[in-house]
């Protein structure tokens, strides 16, 4: 079968929160751009269900706040499972409970209504770079489709078709321990918020629609190679283990796991290809840091492309983009393998814990550490000469 042949200006792959934001971005800039997502619809887990200040006053910005409704918000955060007032000087202070499922659509809708073309059922086989354009080849519902584009976005996650495709180099190190997770129905269990015990970690938040979350840890457990999701029974067994209570009779609704690996590239550009969210860098999902830095890549690099490809900037512009982002990333990645330590750390945890809970007395501590999960303490380098500290912050 003949391959149908397309052109665009940008094709970005992954239409997860990160690619649809990157997508409406880009159209309300003018760009044409071509979504490919493997998923024939959008997802049905709420993996990521937390929105924090910095991503709130953007989603604002964009006029997308009524799209969210009212979503719950919450001022006490967490810093390695250790409570943090979140209370900052922001137009939506505190951490936004908001499923993923909501996110995505909202996201969707609006890169739709500004003219983004969406190919689900499109998943990426082959690329190759030019000095003018990327060609890339999709398997589609009806056959090939070759899309010659002049830019390339990798949003497609910690298991990136384009960063294997391309080679990319993506040092880090991979899960050492993990966490069980489970959406359940139809059990009855007191909420818990951290709550380390004797033989683990365990954390329960029963939701509005009666439906409880449950994540745990087992003290000494390694982080298993998985090939597919765990099953509800080793949830189960886990949770029994470290709580002693029975969840066995319950409905689960989504199962899955997640542990402490940690990598980044070492370049978030590679000429006509570039990278954002997940599929740039991989961090344990904690306090929903993860998707705020992904959406937070997306917003970054969608103005710089965008002028790039309208030829009002040199394509220079988009080294910015790494220099900016690459730098954000690494000290997310290093504030949270250090609150890992302190979440899914056995008794070794006990003196780093006791410490960090006594400097969180000091008002600068606790604000300063807000700040980094809040994202509203970005600052990206100027080298004016002078060193004042508004330069490179944010104007919301």
């Amino acid at each position: 079968m003949a391959a149908q042949r397309l052109d665009t200006e940008v094709v970005v792959v992954g239409a997860g929160p990160v690619g649809l934001m990157l997508a409406a971005e880009l159209r309300l800039n003018g760009t044409d751009v071509i979504v490919l997502e493997t998923r024939q619809a959008p997802t049905t887990e709420s993996r990521a269900s937390t929105l924090h200040a910095r991503t709130m006053e953007i989603l604002d910005s964009r006029g997308l706040l009524a799209a969210f409704g009212t979503p719950p918000r919450e001022i006490r955060g967490h810093f390695g499972g250790i409570p943090l007032d979140l209370t900052l000087p922001s137009t939506h202070p505190g951490q936004w409970k908001v499923p993923q499922t909501q996110t995505e659509r909202v996201l969707e809708d609006r890169a739709r209504s500004l003219g983004a073309h969406i190919a689900r059922q499109h998943t990426l086989r082959a690329l190759r770079t030019g000095e003018q354009h990327v060609e890339t080849v999709a398997a589609g519902p009806t056959g090939p489709v070759r899309i010659r584009a002049r830019y390339l976005v990798g949003c497609d996650g910690e298991n990136s078709t384009v960063r294997r495709l391309l080679g990319a180099d993506f040092p880090g190190q991979d899960a050492r321990r993990e966490l069980l997770r489970a959406d359940v129905e139809g059990i009855d269990i007191p909420n818990r918020r951290f709550q380390r015990l004797e033989r683990g970690l365990a954390v329960a938040a029963r939701r509005g629609d009666g439906v409880t979350r449950v994540m745990v840890h087992e003290f000494g457990r390694q982080a298993t190679a998985r090939t597919r999701e765990p099953d509800f029974a080793e949830v189960c067994e886990v949770w029994q283990r470290v709580t002693g209570e029975d969840i066995s009779s319950g409905t689960p609704l989504w199962v899955n796991s997640f542990g402490d690996a940690c990598r980044q590239l070492t370049h978030y550009r590679h000429g006509r290809i570039l990278f954002a969210g997940d599929a740039a860098h991989r961090q344990m999902p904690i306090g929903g840091q993860a998707l705020n830095l992904g959406l937070q890549d997306a917003v970054n690099l969608g103005w710089k492309l965008a002028a790039t490809v309208r030829g009002r900037t040199p394509d220079t512009l988009l080294d910015t983009y790494h220099t900016e982002r690459h730098a954000v990333g690494r000290r997310v990645l290093a504030n949270i393998r250090v609150q890992a330590q302190l979440l899914l750390g056995g008794t070794e945890a006990g003196s780093p814990r006791a410490l960090i809970t006594e400097l969180l007395a000091s008002a600068a501590v606790r604000g300063h550490l807000a700040a980094m999960i809040a994202g509203l303490d970005i600052r990206y380098d100027i080298d004016d000469n002078t060193g004042h500290p508004l330069l490179g912050a944010r104007l919301p």
